[in-house]
């Protein structure tokens, strides 16, 4: 018999719209800061005006989108457990939950570094691009990764920081970082003319800045707490446990990443101006995830201390609560989505055959909030209360149900189907995990 100890207290029995907003706003925010590193290194390269390089930029950001979400489980992984640590009152283990994290991240950051040649090698292979843009993208990738410990470090400071609640600090380190990377990317890779390696140098500094600051706000608060043994540190079932849950993110988060790279391989056979069109349209559906992530982080939160706590009553009002304002705001953005978006697709491009191929199929994409936010959603139940086997199970399923639909829609409808079949796998994504939460509530909460 499990006991209840509601350590949570009144603050979440009677939880309210402020303090779910004192969570998502921040992160909310933070989100929307993200794209900017991408967008500076881009408009840098830009400047120079060589298509070279910004061919070897934009080969350079795919690798890394793909190595680094391999690593997504140690903002994710961290923020339940540290919730549902701090739902418990054991700030003890809130601290070694945390350098496990950065322990990881640290060995498999050096791993990155030692292993960048071959990384860069089978990156140039694979993408099979001109000698000139291989070559840019080399450079590239092999002084980005003498930062991926940061990069990595940086994570887990941040799922610390999440699984607190304490978003308002995670939006001031998102913002060290931006800030850093536009100076110095600007600084080596316009004024100082080393193109892009100096957009790399810039990038991967601002990383290390971030770190820097994150491990100073994380010594401070540790320094005045009892010690800690390494024995309590790296406990071996904490440690197990914590390996099974981050194995299982990977895998959720490599198929996640695969849906989308389908959706990109599938746009390009139809054609130069259907692809661009979706390439443009897919900001709507990143837009809608930066926007709904900020609830997101505070279901994570709330139902990791709700977890934590033993407390019935409080999960599942986190879960109503922030859902309910999710799909509010969802709502909202849906509608913002269908009477603006074509002035946004314009604001994009000013090719006259992509805007036309992109209002065609507008409505898809506006779409993407109401049909994603319950993925979204209960991704984020899931990370908190840490019941990965679900979360990647349901993946598994619901990707197959794209593949499925894929082969059927888009060889009837085009486009058109391709579109339905990405909103087919948001559907049975987020509606699966709704389904599996009912039997994870009644084993976790067994008396």
């Amino acid at each position: 018999m499990k006991q209840k100890t509601p350590i949570l207290g009144h603050r979440q029995s009677r939880l309210n719209s402020r303090q779910v907003f004192a969570i998502a706003i921040p992160m909310m925010l933070a989100s929307l800061t993200t794209p900017l590193v991408g967008l500076v290194d881009a408009a840098v390269i830009g400047l120079l005006g060589d298509a070279v390089l910004v061919g070897g930029l934009a080969a350079g950001a795919v690798v890394f989108d793909v190595v680094f979400v391999t690593f997504n489980f140690l903002r994710s992984g961290t923020s339940g457990a540290v919730a549902q640590a701090l739902g418990r009152g054991d700030a003890l283990e809130e601290r070694a939950t945390v350098m496990r994290a950065v322990v990881v991240a640290a060995v498999s950051g050096l791993a990155l570094v030692l292993l960048a040649p071959v990384i860069a090698e089978i990156s140039e292979w694979f993408m099979n691009a001109e000698p000139a843009v291989t070559a840019a993208m080399d450079i590239y990738i092999r002084i980005r990764l003498i930062s991926a410990p940061a990069a990595l470090i940086n994570y887990a400071a941040f799922g610390y920081l999440l699984g607190r609640g304490e978003t308002g600090i995670a939006l001031i380190l998102q913002l060290l970082l931006n800030g850093v990377n536009i100076a110095l990317t600007i600084y080596l890779g316009v004024y100082l003319g080393r193109g892009i390696g100096g957009v790399a140098w810039g990038t991967g500094c601002a990383e290390v800045a971030a770190m820097m600051a994150g491990m100073f706000i994380l010594g401070r608060r540790f320094y005045s707490m009892p010690s800690i043994s390494l024995r309590r540190t790296f406990d071996v079932v904490a440690l197990k446990k914590m390996l099974h849950l981050n194995s299982d993110i990977m895998i959720r988060s490599l198929v996640l990443m695969g849906a989308y790279f389908i959706f990109t391989r599938q746009s390009a056979q139809l054609g130069t101006s259907t692809f661009a069109a979706n390439s443009v349209l897919m900001h709507f559906l990143l837009l809608a995830d930066y926007i709904l992530g900020g609830f997101a982080t505070a279901a994570e939160h709330l139902v990791g201390r709700a977890i934590g706590a033993r407390d019935k009553t409080a999960f599942l009002r986190a879960v109503r609560f922030t859902s309910g304002l999710g799909f509010a705001v969802a709502a909202v953005a849906s509608l913002v989505a269908s009477t603006c978006g074509e002035q946004v697709v314009d604001a994009i491009t000013k090719a006259p055959d992509v805007r036309a191929e992109a209002a065609l199929y507008l409505p898809w994409a506006a779409l993407t909030a109401l049909s994603g936010f319950l993925s979204f959603q209960m991704d984020a139940v899931f990370i908190g209360a840490t019941w990965s086997r679900g979360m990647r199970d349901v993946m598994l399923i619901s990707f197959a149900a794209y593949i499925s639909a894929l082969f059927t829609l888009q060889r009837m409808f085009g486009n058109h189907g391709l579109w339905a079949s990405y909103h087919v796998f948001l559907l049975v994504r987020g509606i699966g995990l709704l389904s599996v939460m009912r039997r994870c509530v009644r084993m976790e909460f067994a008396e």
